[in-house]
């Protein structure tokens, strides 16, 4: 969307559909998926890699943010609040499909040199997405969603020295992800 057709857009009282939709007004709701949908579903892709999936998991979240809706107070944003409804409806279903807290230890990953250039970026969201779960669902939620180590510790039910390892090893899987498409001229082989 350009700019001129952002500025002509409507300015949207977000507490005021909120309102709307606690009273069961289905449009307000409905203008209130449009508004988030695309981050919730960016965020859902983000932690469990299946477009598909992260489709469901889109639906699943908004069906469960309907059925709560009474219960927020407002004491945050509702995009804010929505947003932990779907971390935590992906985080649910990653630990159905397998042992999603083993794969929170610490592996032995061998660190590499790494010199950062424009030219070596191969696909930020590629590269997340090709992250191991624990340490993918960390990064995801400290550096694109913002929560702090304490909040991510309680959501996975790890220790909070687990977080930062598991940050820690997703910002060095990255770094060597990044830099595999670098040659030796410094060039991109990609």
């Amino acid at each position: 969307m350009s700019e001129a057709e952002q500025l002509s857009q409507p300015v949207v009282d977000e507490k005021l559909l909120v309102r709307r939709a606690r009273d069961n007004d289905y449009r307000a709701y409905e203008q209130l998926y449009k508004l988030h949908v695309g981050r919730v579903f960016a965020l859902c892709v983000r932690l469990c890699r299946d477009r598909d999936m992260a489709e469901d998991l889109t639906q699943e979240a908004f069906v469960q943010a309907w059925r709560k809706l009474s219960s927020f107070r407002g004491d945050s944003a509702f995009g804010s609040w929505l947003y932990r409804i779907a971390t935590n409806t992906a985080l649910s279903y990653l630990r159905k499909q397998k042992p999603f807290l083993n794969s929170l230890d610490i592996d032995d990953v061998p660190e590499t040199g790494y010199r950062e250039t424009h030219d070596e970026q191969i696909g930020l969201e590629q590269a997340i997405s090709d992250l191991p779960d624990g340490a993918r669902a960390v990064f995801v939620l400290y550096s694109l969603e913002g929560y702090t180590h304490d909040e991510i510790s309680k959501q996975l039910g790890i220790a909070q020295g687990s977080s930062k390892a598991q940050l820690h090893r997703a910002r060095q899987l990255l770094k060597r992800s990044l830099g595999a498409g670098i040659n030796h001229s410094g060039k991109s082989s990609v």
